[in-house]
């Protein structure tokens, strides 16, 4: 790498950043942008990757068999949910009603459902940053799934206000999929 390009690269990541600068990003970049900055996300673990697959199946089945509309992807699936300042997350599964949302890469807008699975260097992020920006942009349900401390949390954002913790051995609803 040149130097003209490692400092073009440096300024990219220390300011505000727009949705044209986020295009020109490598696709393979595993990157989110909180506020107009970037940051990085950290790779996965096997607890986490296989969560992540038993989760989305269990979805991915129940949407197929009561042939719902609905569509349940995995991340990196980019969700702009700002243009100004610009916030695009990855979650690592979210349940889509409205296909209109849905873009060749990612959603653009707030989905129904966001599921993430926490990792040690994802805490602060998935419980404080993520929380806020999914409740500010109204998404309805919310799950934090924390597989070290072996708790899943879930926020319905619609209505009234709920906040539910489950161990990872209850039987939980999924609220916006009705008898799921």
């Amino acid at each position: 790498m040149n130097a003209q390009k490692f400092i073009d690269e440096l300024q990219l990541w220390s300011h505000e950043i727009t949705i044209e600068q986020y295009n020109e990003i490598p696709e393979e970049s595993n990157i989110e942008v909180y506020d107009g900055f970037i940051r990085s996300k950290t790779s996965l673990t096997q607890e986490h990757q296989t969560i992540l697959i038993e989760i989305s199946s269990l979805i991915n089945i129940y949407l197929k068999a009561n042939r719902s509309s609905k569509k349940v992807f995995i991340g990196p699936f980019d969700v702009q949910l700002c243009d100004r300042p610009l916030i695009i997350v990855k979650p690592d599964i979210m349940i889509i009603s409205d296909v209109h949302k849905l873009g060749k890469t990612g959603c653009n807008g707030a989905p129904d459902c966001i599921i993430e699975i926490v990792s040690p260097n994802s805490l602060i992020d998935d419980y404080i940053k993520k929380f806020y920006y999914y409740k500010k942009y109204k998404v309805c349900e919310y799950w934090i799934v924390d597989y070290e401390s072996k708790v899943i949390t879930v926020d319905y954002f619609e209505k009234n206000f709920l906040n539910i913790q489950y161990d990872f051995y209850s039987k939980i609803k999924v609220n916006i999929l009705g008898d799921l």
